[in-house]
């Protein structure tokens, strides 16, 4: 695991320059990589590559990067983990390939050799970001893993082509010039993050999950080539298109425990310790279930609770820890401790991020990286395995809805926002526990939103979205288009679930959860490893009906039948409960001065990026209790407060 950063400039430049710009670059990486720091250059071909290793696989120099190839064609830089690098090296070896040491990183430049990128590539089962040297053809290629987990920038500084794992590495550049594109801060105040590939800065871009981009020395200052697909989620949903509108497989269960119990064994494998998360919920019991399971010894799990700040899975958590045997550690935390992690995030998530579950998210990896290097976490189940309350509940209110007239479900929208949250809310605590949702007026408003939309992936994007109207907000900006704007390029998809579904795994995943998990454990210089996106997983559960997902009005139904042989039902049936902090009451109180003086009218004028007329009509509502507009004032908050951070 490593912090990359480098760059390819003309040709000729000093040794020295290039060698001081990589360094710089990385060393603002170095929460990502505390170990180790390493350099290559070739000022004849004006490139520069630089990391920080978080030694993960063969703690001896010889896991050392940059890492020529034995051929010495290539010098690769590789942030991620190539999980299956014992079978490659076995297969390579079998062909005459001859290692140094034992890390992944040389199995995957031994396989670079025999097979070219492309294939190699394909062959790994592993997360990633990578930078690829070329030495015969001159030429620089970024690639990304095939559902995002590991993240990869890359613009220009002046004439230099940069790339980073975060954004704090192409600032490292001197030539590197940030410029605030205002139609992507429309697109992050819909939805709390902003979707790739653009970024927050205009000439920037983050490369897409599944995808490669090259560079060669001399070629176009400032171009951005649209990176290929070396991997397609919507090949692999259209692959599984004819039978998973069938029955549900017989041997489905079955099928899922072996692949998932395989994908958390190879996820297990490291030379340092290893732990997981654990919250008690469905994701993260049946990884720890499996890899008690499949590692030989008892699994180190972790559970932060925050009872004080209205959320506490710890009994839970505890319960189903004790079940399987777990070596469990429970801290609690304080509403002060969570507070303090919010001044820090704009710096740990380098560009605006509006998702306040970052903040328990931090602390957890924080906690865990006192025990180990290495976390499993059970993030993916959602969206794989039909797990949101969408899932279950926008389909089946579209199918309803949807033959109302416009007129009528508009007048029905306007209807459900005139009691008070408080109504709602006693509503919701008189219903059966079977039918008892969390936060039932925050339910309520996104009903009201549903019933304003035209079709699925308007619905989609008023119950996923914060802001109706982002570009109204936004001065001087239009909303660009995402892939919920493009139902033209969407694979061939059954039902409005499986819209759902495609657009959670295309966009929400990447960009919103994988992006949290990954920043908030390498801020605290720890690996997190997904089990539940293991790509077999991913491409398998394409091919299953929408029964084998959602059944009885409860998702992750093949997920829960795998659970069940390990953990009792009584541990895991209760009803789902997100990891947010309770950002709606923080607001109205010790965090209101905060966010009083960051969004003070003449504030927000000075500033030139928002309307303060909607922005303080939000706040009125919200601190007078009229409504809740946390997520929607939260995502302006973050902003101005990366504002701040510079």
């Amino acid at each position: 695991m490593c912090g990359i950063a480098g760059l390819l400039g003309p040709p000729s430049v000093p040794s020295a320059d290039l060698e001081a710009r990589a360094r710089t670059m990385a060393g603002r990486l170095r929460h990502r990589g505390p170990d180790d720091e390493g350099w290559w250059v070739d000022p004849e071909a004006g490139v520069a590559l630089a990391m920080r290793r978080l030694a993960i696989v063969d703690l001896s120099p010889a896991g050392h990067q940059p890492m020529v190839s034995a051929s010495g064609r290539y010098v690769l830089v590789f942030n991620g983990e190539v999980y299956d690098h014992r079978a490659l090296r076995s297969r390579l070896e079998a062909a005459g390939a001859r290692f140094a040491g034992r890390s992944d990183t040389e199995v995957l430049l031994a396989a670079i050799d025999a097979w070219g990128l492309r294939t190699a590539l394909e062959q790994a089962n592993a997360m990633f970001g990578l930078a690829l040297w070329d030495k015969a053809e001159r030429r620089l290629t970024l690639a990304r893993d095939r559902l995002g987990e590991k993240p990869l920038y890359y613009g220009w500084a002046g004439p230099d082509l940069v790339f980073g794992s975060e954004l704090k590495a192409l600032r490292g550049h001197d030539r590197f010039r940030p410029d605030i594109d205002r139609d992507s801060l429309s697109a992050y105040l819909r939805y709390s993050f902003v979707p790739h590939p653009r970024t927050i800065y205009r000439g920037v871009a983050m490369l897409p999950p599944g995808s490669l981009v090259t560079f060669a020395t001399g070629g176009p200052v400032g171009a951005m080539p649209a990176p290929p697909r070396w991997w397609s989620l919507g090949d692999a949903v259209a692959a599984g298109a004819g039978p998973r509108r069938g029955e549900v497989p017989g041997d489905a269960v079955d099928h899922l425990d072996e692949l998932l119990g395989d994908a958390v064994a190879l996820r297990l494998q490291a030379d340092v310790p290893v732990g997981a998360f654990l919250s008690g919920g469905v994701d993260s019991s049946a990884i720890v279930a499996l890899a008690q399971a499949r590692g030989g010894s008892r699994v180190r799990t972790f559970t932060v609770a925050m009872p004080d700040a209205g959320f506490d899975e710890a009994p839970e958590a505890k319960a189903v820890a004790a079940h399987l045997g777990a070596d469990h550690t429970e801290v609690h935390l304080s509403i002060a401790d969570a507070l303090a992690v919010i001044p820090r995030l704009a710096t740990l998530y380098d560009e605006p991020f509006g998702d306040p579950s970052a903040v328990p998210t931090v602390l957890v990896s924080e906690v865990a990286r006192r025990f180990v290097t290495v976390c499993l976490s059970g993030d993916g189940g959602d969206e794989v395995f039909a797990g949101y309350n969408r899932h279950v509940l926008g389909p089946r209110l579209w199918r309803r809805l949807r033959a109302l007239p416009a007129p009528v479900r508009r007048a029905a929208a306007s209807a459900l926002l005139v009691p008070p949250r408080a109504v709602w809310d006693r509503v919701g605590d008189v219903l059966p526990s079977r039918l008892r949702l969390r936060n039932p007026a925050d339910k309520v408003e996104k009903l009201s939103r549903l019933l304003r939309s035209g079709d699925v992936a308007g619905l989609y994007k008023s119950l996923a979205g914060q802001w109706d109207d982002p570009a109204a907000v936004v001065l001087g900006a239009q909303e660009p288009p995402t892939v919920a704007d493009q139902p033209g390029g969407w694979p061939p998809l059954d039902g409005a679930l499986e819209e759902f579904l495609w657009l959670d795994t295309a966009m929400v995943l990447p960009d919103d959860m994988l992006t949290k998990v990954d920043r908030a454990g390498m801020a605290a210089s720890l690996e997190l490893r997904v089990p539940l996106l293991d790509h077999r997983i991913v491409e398998w559960a394409w091919q299953l009906p929408a029964a084998a997902k959602l059944r009885d009005g409860r998702g992750k139904w093949a997920l829960r039948q795998v659970l069940a042989r390990y953990v009792p039902s009584s541990l895991i049936d209760r009803p789902k409960m997100g990891f947010d902090p309770p950002m709606g009451a923080w607001l109205r109180g010790p965090l209101r001065e905060w966010a009083e003086d960051l969004l003070a009218p003449a504030r927000l004028a000075a500033d030139g990026w928002f309307d303060p007329a909607p922005v303080r009509a939000q706040w009125d509502d919200h601190v007078a209790g009229r409504r809740n507009n946390d997520y929607r004032l939260w995502s302006v908050l973050m902003f101005q407060s990366w504002l701040d951070a510079g």
